[in-house]
């Protein structure tokens, strides 16, 4: 199988209100649960609480996406994603040296990776939560619903973009209106 990593995609405007800093699209993303280990996560509230509770994070930006997609990457790209997220980790969280920077780093690229075993186009939702004094993270895969007829429905004229039922849907809401209500 050829390498595989999540890259953010933003298919409305939403994440730029929901969380502090949006990622821009098609950053390659990880986890980012990192960003919390030193968060009474409990007590969490607001663009923080969203980011916990659903964000994935840019390695370029830091900023967090609701949703990824699988997408084909190259090893040097890979390494890219590697090195940006090091000079984060060493630079703005304080790692002892770039080299244990590094080795952070591609641990979480290669968690990221994990993650991408289904074709490249596929999305990726996060859900987080906190139990019994850990974080847990739950991943959901989205796929277009197949047409009925066959047909290309991704590349037709119909809907840019579908969703399908799935199980265990996380139980807490956001309410986009009163966010958008409170950024004003």
């Amino acid at each position: 199988m050829s390498l595989r990593l999540p890259r953010t995609i933003r298919l409305d405007p939403s994440d730029t209100f929901v969380f502090e800093r949006a990622a821009e699209p098609g950053e390659w993303a990880v986890t980012g649960t990192f960003l919390f280990w030193d968060d009474d996560v409990a007590a969490l509230t607001g663009k923080r609480r969203a980011a916990f509770r659903a964000g994935f994070v840019g390695v370029e930006s830091l900023g967090f996406s609701t949703l990824v997609v699988i997408a084909p990457a190259t090893e040097a790209e890979r390494e890219g994603a590697v090195a940006s997220l090091a000079r984060h980790i060493h630079e703005r969280f304080g790692a002892p040296s770039i080299e244990a920077a590094r080795q952070a780093a591609r641990q979480e690229i290669d968690f990221a990776a994990s993650l991408c075993q289904d074709e490249a186009g596929t999305t990726i939702a996060l859900h987080r939560t906190l139990e019994d004094g850990t974080i847990r993270e739950q991943f959901r895969t989205l796929h277009r619903a197949p047409s009925p007829d066959g047909a290309d429905r991704l590349h037709a004229h119909a809907r840019a973009f579908e969703f399908v039922e799935v199980e265990d849907e996380p139980k807490e809401r956001v309410d986009l209106a009163a966010l958008a209500e409170a950024k004003r």
